[in-house]
C-alpha cells in the first residue's frame, strides 16, 4: 500500500526502540495499532457511505427515467410519427350531421368561367383535397338492416330414446341392424 520495503521497516523498528526504549515499545505498539484500526473504520465507514450516496443517485436517476416512461403518451407519439399533418384523421372522420344517402354528388366543373386565368403549359394544377367521409360532399352510406329469418329449434333426444315420428320413416329410410 506504501510501497515499504522490509529494510525501511526494519530501520524504523531500530530507531523507534532507541527513541521510545524496550519498556515503552510494547505500549506504543499498542496504542499505534489501535489508531490503524479506528483509521481503518473511519475510511470503511467514508467508503460505504460513498458507496450509498452513488447508489442513490443512481435511484434517483432510475426514478426519473420511471416516471418518464410513466408519462410517455405511446399513442400521440404513434399518431405523430404515422399522421403528422392529422390529414388522414380528418379525411377519416365521420361527421355526425350528414345526411346517410347518396343522393347528394356535387356536380364537376365543366368549363372556366369567363374570365378565369388559363395556366401555362409547364404550370402544375394544384392537387384537389379529397372531402372527408360523412361530408356533403361524400356521404357515408350504411347498409339496410335486414331482419334475420326465423331459425326453428331443433328438438333434442336423449340418449336411447326413439326418434320421433319413427314410424313415419317410410320405406326409403335405410335399416339399421346390428352384424
Amino acid at each position: 500500500m506504501f510501497d515499504i520495503a522490509w529494510s525501511e521497516l526494519a530501520l524504523i523498528g531500530v530507531v523507534a526502540l532507541v527513541v521510545i526504549g524496550p519498556k515503552d515499545l510494547p505500549v506504543a505498539l499498542y496504542t499505534a495499532g489501535k489508531w490503524m484500526r479506528k483509521a481503518r473504520l473511519l475510511a470503511r465507514d467514508f467508503q460505504s457511505h460513498l458507496d450509498d450516496m452513488v447508489r442513490q443517485a443512481e435511484l434517483e436517476d432510475l426514478r426519473k427515467q420511471a416516471q418518464k416512461v410513466a408519462q410517455f403518451d405511446l399513442t400521440a407519439e404513434v399518431t405523430k410519427m404515422v399522421d403528422p399533418t392529422d390529414s388522414v384523421r380528418q379525411a377519416l372522420e365521420i361527421n355526425p350531421t350528414a345526411s346517410p344517402t347518396a343522393t347528394e354528388v356535387t356536380p364537376a366543373p365543366t368549363a372556366a368561367p369567363e374570365g378565369a386565368v388559363e395556366m401555362s403549359a409547364d404550370a402544375k394544377p394544384a392537387e384537389p383535397e379529397l372531402p372527408a367521409i360523412g361530408s356533403p360532399a361524400m356521404p357515408l352510406i350504411l347498409p339496410e338492416s335486414t331482419p334475420e329469418a326465423a331459425v326453428e329449434p331443433v328438438p333434442v333426444t336423449p340418449a336411447g330414446a326413439p326418434a320421433p315420428h319413427a314410424e313415419h320413416a317410410g320405406a326409403d329410410a335405410p335399416a339399421l341392424t346390428k352384424s
